[in-house]
């Protein structure tokens, strides 16, 4: 059981690019990813099915979930509200592939900065959030990590806020069923943020990265995330009458088979039937 200033055009093709870009391989993360999945009721705990959920691996962009956590955290505390700005420092314009582009200097909502994490990845919206908060990714790191022991996530090492490669940043499928866990039950309103398909930035529409989203009739979210190292990973929730399950699948061979494989576990526990 688990428990507890203007934008410019220029700027918008620079987005489009950076959403657009492939994911540079690492030095560090060239081996074949590992696999793991598990599957949880999210209103008992019970752990429905469960393989390799104990293994280590690499988190890449699920790593978000935490930064999302810690920044609905200040939000309710008082540390940040909806409309502040923050400011993107030259480390945060740097970080590729996916970020908001809105080049250095320049201002994001942490509205803007929460969509942008949850709808896109955006990895310059997450390094604005550590550097704010923590006033450096390392120290956000280590605010992360120990977040993660609070929740219970005893094999998990945060390193930065992003999930960019990072040999030291490790997960288990386990450690994230309980992070999507949490995000439920100590943020249910900034929970259903999670469901959203797409948003707007600056009167430009995107689309998000969740497959699942629309395939799976309930789905509700969570997160996606890729690196060589990683293979493809999900966290995602879906409900079918009172009844709401939290999946994790890491180290899927395409995206494709990530979305297949969570519509396989839900089909077989949650009474939805859509895979074939």
């Amino acid at each position: 059981m688990i428990g507890r200033s203007p934008f410019r055009l220029a700027s918008f093709a620079a987005l489009l690019l950076s959403l657009l870009a492939a994911v540079t391989p690492a030095a560090a993360e060239t081996q074949k990813p590992g696999h793991a999945h598990i599957l949880v009721d999210a209103g008992t705990g019970a752990i429905l099915e469960a393989e390799n959920a104990d293994k280590v691996l690499y988190p890449a962009s699920l790593t978000k979930m935490m930064t999302l956590y810690l920044t609905f955290e200040a939000l309710h505390s008082g540390r940040f509200d909806w409309d502040q700005r923050l400011v993107i420092s030259k480390n945060a314009n740097d970080k590729e592939p996916y970020k908001f582009a809105v080049g250095a200097g320049n201002t994001i909502s942490v509205q803007e900065a929460v969509m942008g994490m949850v709808v896109l990845s955006t990895n310059d919206a997450a390094t604005a959030v550590a550097e704010t908060l923590a006033g450096s990714e390392e120290a956000f790191g280590q605010m992360m990590t120990a977040k993660a022991r609070e929740l219970g996530m005893t094999n998990t090492v945060f390193t930065n806020p992003t999930g960019l490669p990072d040999p030291r940043q490790v997960t288990t499928a386990t450690d994230m069923a309980r992070l999507g866990l949490a995000l439920l039950r100590d943020f249910p309103e900034e929970y259903k943020l999670f469901a959203s398909r797409g948003m707007t930035f600056r009167s430009m529409k995107f689309r998000g990265h969740n497959a699942f989203l629309v395939q799976y009739p309930g789905a509700e979210g969570i997160k996606t995330g890729f690196t060589n190292a990683s293979g493809y990973n999900i966290v995602t929730s879906a409900s079918n009458g009172n009844r709401r399950l939290i999946g994790v699948v890491l180290g899927a061979e395409s995206a494709n088979a990530r979305t297949q494989e969570m519509i396989t576990l839900f089909d077989r526990h949650l009474g939805t039937k859509v895979s074939q």
